[in-house]
């Protein structure tokens, strides 16, 4: 099974940093996360097809 990795943007901190996507088969699907740099909270929508994975951070009450 082939991992993907996306990067995504801490809407708290604005730092970024990579996450593992779940499987083409399990998306779309939104991940609750805590920042690895403040610990935040926050929630990542992962999408993607054939051609790539993409992932969106935002804040838990966006």
């Amino acid at each position: 099974m082939l991992i993907h990795y996306v990067t995504v943007t801490c809407p708290a901190c604005g730092e970024s940093f990579e996450v593992a996507a779940p499987p083409l088969v399990e998306l779309p699907a939104d991940l609750d996360y805590d920042c690895e740099i403040c610990c935040r909270p926050m929630v990542i929508h992962v999408d993607g097809d054939e051609t790539g994975v993409w992932a969106e951070a935002s804040g838990p009450d966006d």
